[in-house]
């Protein structure tokens, strides 16, 4: 064990309430850190408070001690010189946070926003403490949704407090990362902050692949000519729009943690990390943004197959109406023409005594010519107004 780590311990030691998390951490092995939520599965470690899901003290690049209440912490950080002390917390109260802002100095607004969540990403710094707010996102295949979820950092110079309202982004897998990795731990709390941003952008990618997929799926869809693509264009435009406002923030911010590289002496192994995890934010806002602008054009193009779709249906009823008309025409003129011979043939049929052609000897002669010439007359005109 190093001489740092012993003097560490037995500063523990003075404290009575945490002499058993002395005794418990004095091997040279470091203790595995757990970061999940409250209420996991069977078998994970319990928590250590209301919302405080682990809470861990780091000297020369180790986990040194875990204790078991913010109070516990606050004291091991003060007995403990040049320690690190990560926070983790899930849906914390407004208590929980007070104690924590009153330890640290946190700005009320910055806990505030902590308390209340549903914050755009952003990064703001309040003295020596920076507060920052990321979006972390997650793509379910079962529903084809994106998920968001929410974390808010508190840096300072000892201290990194995380504040998490969903189950993403996962943190265990981040301190798992930097405790297997002492020398990143050594650069202190901006290591830290790193590695969560890091896990966040590296969350992007899944993200971006299955959305991409959605829309390879959309453009199927619309030029086969599905009714129900309209909706999931829409749907799937709104979860770009979110996953838009989630990573485009992430590139001023990454900026300006570079522009204090100088003023506030970050490792350049830490710099070159930074501008790594920079490179992957603008790659995924440079494919979002072509997300949104495809399904723009996606969309119009359905609205313009949808309209032609519509004109050749309209056509068809216009071919079919015309066609009737014609039909409806044949029918009216066949019928007028069989209606005059009918007419005269009524005429005579009628039971009078007195009618002049009665006992005329070419009556008979007479009336079937008049059905003759009436018919051919009509059949003639229907004929050149094309009727027939």
């Amino acid at each position: 064990m190093s001489d740092l780590r012993l003097r560490t311990l037995r500063a523990f030691s003075r404290t009575p309430s945490l002499r058993a998390a002395a005794r418990r951490y004095s091997g040279t092995a470091a203790p595995s850190a757990v970061e999940t939520k409250p209420a996991d599965h069977a078998g994970s470690p319990k928590p250590k408070g209301h919302s405080v899901v682990d809470s861990a003290i780091y000297c020369d690049g180790s986990r040194v001690a875990s204790p078991e209440s913010l109070a516990d912490t606050y004291q091991v950080l003060h007995e403990a010189p040049r320690s690190l002390a990560w926070i983790g917390l899930y849906r914390p109260d407004r208590r929980e946070l007070s104690s924590l802002a009153q330890e640290f100095d946190l700005h009320e607004l910055a806990v505030e926003d902590a308390i209340q969540a549903h914050q755009r990403p952003k990064l703001e710094r309040y003295g020596d403490t920076l507060f920052v707010v990321l979006k972390a996102a997650r793509y379910r295949d079962a529903t084809e949704e994106v998920e968001f979820g929410e974390v808010h950092v508190f840096v300072g110079p000892d201290f990194v407090v995380t504040v998490r309202h969903a189950e993403a982004p996962n943190l265990a897998a981040v301190r798992r990362r930097v405790e297997r990795d002492p020398e990143l731990l050594r650069q202190g709390t901006e290591a830290v902050l790193y590695a969560i941003m890091d896990k966040v952008v590296d969350g992007y990618a899944p993200v971006v692949a299955g959305l991409e997929n959605d829309i390879d799926e959309i453009e199927t869809e619309v030029f086969r000519g599905d009714p129900q693509v309209s909706r999931r264009i829409y749907e799937l435009s709104r979860e770009v729009i979110e996953f838009q406002r989630a990573t485009r923030p992430l590139v001023g911010m990454l900026d300006s943690l570079r522009a204090g590289f100088d003023k506030y002496g970050v490792d350049e192994e830490l710099q070159r990390s930074l501008r790594d995890v920079a490179d992957h934010v603008t790659q995924v806002v440079e494919k979002v943004d072509g997300f949104r602008e495809l399904l723009r054009d996606i969309l119009t193009v359905n609205a313009t197959l949808v309209a032609q779709q519509q004109n050749e249906e309209m056509r068809s009823l216009a071919v079919a109406s015309n066609a009737q008309n014609e039909e409806v025409k044949r029918i009216s003129a066949w019928a007028a023409i069989l209606f005059a011979p009918t007419l005269i043939g009524t005429v005579y049929g009628m039971n009078f005594d007195v009618m002049p052609e009665l006992h005329w000897q070419f009556g008979y002669p007479f009336a079937v010519g008049l059905m003759g010439v009436v018919c051919g007359s009509l059949h003639r005109i229907f004929k050149r107004r094309g009727w027939l």
